[in-house]
């Protein structure tokens, strides 16, 4: 049996698929509202201003492949669309949750074959395609066979190949600003061509303002709550809060889990605990349990925060982080969220010591850079024949038995300064035991 002409799966640019930019009326708002060049886009001024490096390459039609990496909603597909009607350029646009290694073959093919169109292939989600699929598009990405626009709302560092993400300029998007998504909006209820200007609904400034707060710098989601609203109401209706009350209680965070949503946000909560905020670490602590994070790995992380970031200037930190923890295992959600608001607070408001983190690294540093030690003769194990033979042992001053529990002896062969305490909460009576052991084993030192 024949194989189909590959033109009827992909047309010629005339008869092709929907032009970029061109909408019909049975799209969501979202889609019907996007950009049709790149001076509508809103909200990503640091890429789209007149006279940055994205327009003059788009002015010029000299650009190659470009990665745009922001969160959803943020404009990536809307500047590929923008770009491609700029440029007069065949657009092809896929997402790579749905393609395979087969689409992209014929894609590849065709563009090849027609260079004078200057294809431009989206791929949306590029960070789904695996190494196979993306090593694939590097020789016709490579040859300007097609101008690749991946867009990810995952860091490209971690999820685009090395070799892929060399030969393409990489734009980073912003969350977009309530004003923004408000305005563009303010534009969709009074626009009859593509907007709800038909349906003469109305909204204060200050409602579409508290609408676009709720949706987390998301224009796509903005515009659609906007749409339901508008078209749950009857022609020519005012858009109050009430109506607003509605979406707000269905609300959901922005926060995917084991994402980059996830490690920004548990790094944030660090940071604030680590910082001495309290406020901060219970706002972010807040968000990682709206969004359904795994309060046990919460718990973890206030643990490792006691020893790290607490220390000796507060022994009583990490007992009470472990507890935690091990209350959370027992007691699950939701009561468990007190339990690590309790644990949060203690952390964040205790004094700060990293000083066992400093000595720890240095003494691996003493380890790598320098000869390692031997195990003084004193120090070493006694028991056995061959032990005893070879002295071990002989000369240990066995500490209860001298004042204060304070021998005199070396513990290294070559004294080392690792650990420093620093002047904070308990640890500043460590410093001063510290100190005055000191001048007792000089003394012993010098007595004998």
């Amino acid at each position: 049996m024949p194989s189909p002409d590959q033109t009827d799966l992909f047309p010629e640019p005339d008869d092709a698929a929907t032009p970029a930019g061109e909408v019909s009326a049975s799209q969501p708002l979202a889609a019907r509202m996007r950009p049709r060049k790149l001076a509508e886009v809103v909200g990503q001024e640091h890429i789209t201003r007149e006279g940055n490096l994205l327009p003059r390459l788009v002015a010029q039609n000299r650009f190659g492949s470009l990665i745009f990496y922001g969160p959803p909603g943020c404009g990536k597909t809307s500047i590929a669309e923008s770009i491609a009607a700029e440029t007069q350029s065949r657009f092809v646009r896929i997402n790579a949750v749905m393609s395979n290694v087969a689409e992209l073959r014929e894609i590849l093919a065709i563009a090849r074959r027609r260079p004078e169109a200057r294809t431009i292939l989206f791929i949306d989600e590029l960070h789904r395609f695996n190494k196979s699929q993306q090593d694939l598009l590097l020789p016709d990405v490579e040859e300007g066979s097609v101008r690749l626009i991946g867009a990810t709302t995952h860091n490209p560092g971690f999820y685009v190949n090395p070799p892929l993400l060399s030969r393409s300029h990489l734009f980073r998007l912003e969350p977009l600003a309530p004003e923004a998504i408000a305005g563009v909006m303010s534009r969709a209820l009074a626009d009859e061509e593509r907007g709800l200007g038909a349906r003469h609904c109305t909204a204060d400034e200050k409602v579409l303002l508290d609408l676009a707060t709720l949706c987390d710098g998301d224009m796509r989601r903005a515009l659609n709550a906007l749409e339901v609203i508008a078209l749950g109401l009857a022609e020519g209706a005012v858009i109050t809060p009430a109506e607003i009350e509605v979406f707000a209680r269905e609300r959901r965070i922005r926060y995917d889990a084991n994402e980059d949503e996830h490690y920004d946000t548990i790094s944030a909560f660090i940071k604030s605990c680590r910082g001495s905020d309290p406020d901060a670490a219970m706002y972010w602590l807040a968000k990682m349990l709206a969004g359904g994070e795994d309060p046990r790995f919460i718990a973890r992380r206030l643990v490792i925060l006691a020893s790290e970031d607490v220390g000796l200037a507060d022994p009583m930190a990490l007992p009470l982080a472990t507890a935690a923890h091990h209350a959370v295992d027992f007691i699950g959600l939701p009561e468990a969220e007190l339990t690590l608001a309790h644990a949060t607070l203690y952390i964040a408001t205790a004094p700060k010591s990293n000083s066992a983190t400093l000595a720890l690294g240095a003494a691996h540093a003493a380890l790598k850079d320098g000869t390692v030690q031997p195990v003084p003769l004193p120090l070493r194990d006694k028991s056995g024949k061959a032990s005893k033979e070879n002295q071990h042992g002989k000369g240990y001053r066995y500490s209860h038995d001298y004042p204060e529990n304070i021998s005199g002896q070396d513990y290294l062969e070559k004294p080392l300064s690792l650990y420093t305490p620093k002047p904070v909460g308990w640890e500043t009576k460590i410093a001063d035991r510290l100190a005055h052991w000191a001048e007792l084993k000089a003394q012993l030192k010098a007595s004998r």
